[in-house]
């Protein structure tokens, strides 16, 4: 059995240990050691990477009871061995920062937390009921407090007799002995995951987000490190917009609606000069030639101009578009199915679309003057 050092010292970053048994899998290799302080997968935390001698470990799992170390060459022999202590080190942190900020939401509104993921710069927590802003507020500020006041972490392995006098967390039945995380004033939790020594180590705990999920509440966090660089993120993002905009970073939300209102009022006044230039096309339409023709190659705007058209000649034909790149073709009559013109112009131009007895749309690979030449005929 393989001896767990994270168990006796979270913080070893580096050790040597003897290779038991190296087997290959597919293209990687299954490495099982004498002792270890790669934390295997579980309990929502990932598993730790590193070194084993120059093999690169990808991933560490528990698997038919032993710590697997999955790497990306064989070894053999005795090796040093190093973990990726920025990897390891932030897991810590943002385990910890999920505890105590587990246990304040457990002591505001007594809600228990059933889901727990720590992703690569975030982690997600899922509660078994509603919670409101002002209470993850609330839990905010006296999680934050409590990194603060740097409150050291326990580990208690109680007596199965001792157990039930502990008033403690668990998300599952748990079976041997229970370890117990204890963060005076803030936490007690089962827990087999790794966690700093004092709270101090977490350096912040952030909610970013939260939303309804199954009958409770999904919260995403950024805790420690992983918040330092969802703050930078955010602060260039803000900078760079009020520089864009010309305002103050605390006023750059209002800034932005500002800018909103005015792209909207610019857009319904772009729509009405439209229907203007529209109208005029359709002014120099004849009743014996009703087509008319539009640059911009959106179907829309050969359906406006047809509808526009139709006002005039009953039935009208628009076609906006080029030579180059093909015309969209709208149909439009006030007084006459024209399903089986549509029929034609895409037999006769290369096209397809369809529609109802009032309006056909499509698209045609024809040249303009193909166009002009079909209704001519």
């Amino acid at each position: 059995m393989t001896e767990k050092l994270y168990r006796l010292d979270t913080y070893i970053k580096e050790f040597s240990a003897d290779v038991l048994s190296c087997r290959q899998d597919g293209k990687k290799f299954e490495v099982i050691l004498d002792r270890t302080a790669f934390f295997p997968e579980g309990g929502g935390q990932p598993g730790d990477r590193g070194y084993i001698g120059e093999a690169k470990v990808l991933d560490t799992v528990e698997k038919d009871g032993e710590i697997t170390h999955i790497c990306d060459r064989e070894v053999s022999g005795k090796c040093e061995c190093r973990l990726d202590w920025d990897f390891r080190f932030g897991n810590m942190q943002q385990h910890t920062g999920e505890h105590i900020f587990s246990g304040f939401i457990h002591r505001i509104t007594g809600l228990d937390n059933v889901g727990f993921h720590m992703g690569e710069n975030e982690v997600t927590v899922d509660f078994n009921g509603a919670i409101t802003e002002e209470q993850l507020i609330e839990a905010e500020e006296r999680a934050n407090r409590a990194i603060y006041e740097n409150i050291e972490i326990e580990e208690i392995y109680p007596s199965d007799s001792e157990l039930s006098s502990y008033d403690y967390r668990s998300k599952k039945e748990i079976y041997g002995q229970v370890r117990l995380i204890k963060i005076e004033g803030a936490d007690l939790c089962a827990c087999c995951g790794t966690h700093t020594k004092r709270t101090g180590e977490v350096g912040i705990i952030k909610v970013v987000s939260f939303m309804n999920y199954k009958q409770g509440l999904r919260i995403t966090l950024r805790i420690g490190h992983k918040a330092l660089l969802d703050y930078r993120e955010k602060n260039n993002s803000v900078a760079m917009i009020s520089a864009s905009l010309c305002a103050k970073t605390g006023e750059v939300a209002d800034a932005v609606e500002k800018l909103k209102e005015k792209q909207k009022e610019t857009a319904y006044r772009s729509v009405e000069i439209k229907r203007e230039l529209f109208a005029l096309k359709c002014a120099e339409v004849t009743e014996e030639f009703p087509v008319v023709f539009d640059g911009s190659g959106n179907a829309d705007d050969a359906r406006e101009l047809a509808v526009i058209l139709s006002d005039k000649t009953g039935t009208a034909y628009a076609f906006s578009g080029n030579d180059e790149n093909g015309y969209k073709y709208a149909v439009v009559s006030v007084s006459e199915d024209v399903r089986e013109t549509g029929k034609k112009i895409n037999a006769a131009l290369s096209g397809r679309g369809g529609g109802k007895p009032e309006c056909v749309m499509g698209s045609v690979s024809a040249k303009k003057e193909e166009i002009i030449k079909f209704f001519k005929q």
